[in-house]
């Protein structure tokens, strides 16, 4: 039935890999679906991305008006000051106008000192102000999007690795759970085989060493169902820490209603264009572009218009005569900057060469990768139909041989050399059947051929 189950499994997974890409593993879906909700790095990823949204929003009400209130408030004192002889210059004045209307109704008045600072001062004011000429605005927030997209791409490429590790865990466990169904059969086998020893030895026609031989090979298929258990311990440990479940939380084998598919799917064909890498590279080169079109631009004036509405008056004094507007412009032009504006230029068009030089190599490497991959998954394809016929063939022989020993043909050191090979053939298949569902694994990693959305 365990090597039923993992026929099952392999071909399932073999003609959903080949198929139209939809996965034929409910229950391996599932857990690639859990994994991809709730993995504590994919969540810090996420977090990352919702951060350079921000930052393109933020980019985008750069166009908006800025509207802030401004209050100053000084007091000084000494400083330029300005004399003005007002007295000298009305007090004669003011004397005869006093004798001619035989009054005193002109008053005397002292000379003037008026400080440049004033003493107590206010200028409380509400600026509005608007760029109306700049393009650094527009290439700042075309570099925010492109970013954003690479922060996705980031986060899918992640999620790729991640469903990949998902499903070799899972078939390292399933892996893990054969070999050790594995030997316990065999230590069940070996067991019978002492029970049918003592039964010859206690009626006379059995040889103690027969007994005593069996009892090895029982401890020995104990021991190795004890490593077994260690190993399928682990195993699932690693899978549930992907899945940031608990470690004993248990792992499902299989739902039950899963058809075997009869024959296996064909290979895809290495095809790495929808390699979100490639993507983020050529994201990469558009941010560059955007860079050195900014700096070839950076001759282009910029111009912004304020308004202030306020009121700036002595003595924290309010008033109309102390309210004002102001209306204006600002226009900045660089003339001379001792040749940077074209040192950056020239670094910018390094960068854009740079960044199209690293996809075209990235497209050598992955594309190397996923050759490299199918050829794994070719080669695993051949030791899995290999071990099927070596598992054929360790079974009829020791059919065969236990046949003759209950016969009186063969000994029981063959019955147990024949029941070994048959262990060791079942081993080797079940590793064989594991290494190709890991290396389908990795080959749909390297073609980015799963299905994210």
């Amino acid at each position: 039935m365990k090597t039923c189950f993992k026929c099952l499994i392999l071909c399932l997974f073999l003609v959903g890999i080949s198929g139209s890409g939809n996965a034929q593993n409910p229950i391996l879906d599932r857990y690639v679906k859990l994994g991809l909700d709730s993995n504590l790095t994919l969540v810090s990823k996420n977090l990352s991305l919702k951060k350079a949204m921000n930052g393109l929003e933020a980019a985008r009400t750069m166009y908006l008006p800025n509207i802030s209130f401004e209050l100053t408030y000084t007091h000084a004192d000494g400083g330029r000051s300005i004399d003005l002889p007002v007295g000298d210059m009305l007090n004669p004045v003011y004397t005869t106008l006093n004798q001619l209307t035989q009054s005193q109704a002109f008053p005397q008045i002292e000379n003037q000192q008026i400080n440049f600072l004033p003493q107590p001062y206010y200028d409380a004011k509400v600026r509005t102000s608007v760029p109306i000429i700049n393009t650094d605005i527009k290439h700042n927030r075309q570099i925010r999007e492109t970013m954003v997209k690479i922060n996705k791409q980031e986060l899918e490429q992640y999620k790729r690795e991640l469903v990949k590790d998902i499903k070799i865990a899972y078939f390292n466990y399933l892996s893990a759970l054969e070999a050790k169904a594995i030997y316990e059969n065999a230590a069940s086998l070996a067991k019978e085989g002492r029970r049918v020893n003592q039964k010859l030895l206690d009626a006379g026609k059995g040889l103690p060493a027969y007994v005593v031989r069996a009892d090895a090979e029982i401890a020995q298929q104990e021991a190795k169902i004890a490593e077994a258990e260690q190993q399928v311990k682990n195993a699932q440990y690693y899978f549930n820490a992907l899945l940031n479940r608990d470690a004993e939380a248990p792992i499902t084998e299989s739902d039950g209603k899963s058809e075997a598919v009869q024959t296996m799917g064909q290979p895809l064909q290495v095809d790495i264009s929808a390699r979100e890498e490639l993507k983020s590279l050529q994201d990469n080169i558009q941010i560059q572009e955007t860079m050195l079109d900014m700096n070839k631009q950076v001759y282009i004036p910029k111009l912004n218009a304020f308004l202030d509405l306020g009121s700036q008056a002595e003595g924290m004094k309010i008033s109309s005569q102390s309210q004002y507007y102001m209306v204006g412009a600002q226009l900045s032009f660089p003339i001379f900057a001792g040749n940077r504006n074209k040192l950056k230029i020239q670094e910018s068009q390094i960068a854009v060469a740079e960044a199209r030089n690293q996809l075209v190599q990235a497209k050598q490497q992955l594309e190397l990768v996923a050759r490299m991959s199918q050829n794994e998954m070719l080669a695993m394809q051949k030791n899995y139909e290999s071990s099927k016929v070596q598992l054929e063939a360790a079974a009829t022989y020791q059919r065969l041989i236990l046949r003759g020993f209950q016969e009186g043909v063969n000994t029981y050191i063959e019955t147990i050399d024949a029941r070994s090979q048959y262990t060791n053939a079942q081993l080797a298949n079940n590793i064989a059947a594991f290494k190709l569902l890991s290396a389908l694994a990795k080959f749909e990693r390297e073609n980015a051929s799963y299905p994210l959305n």
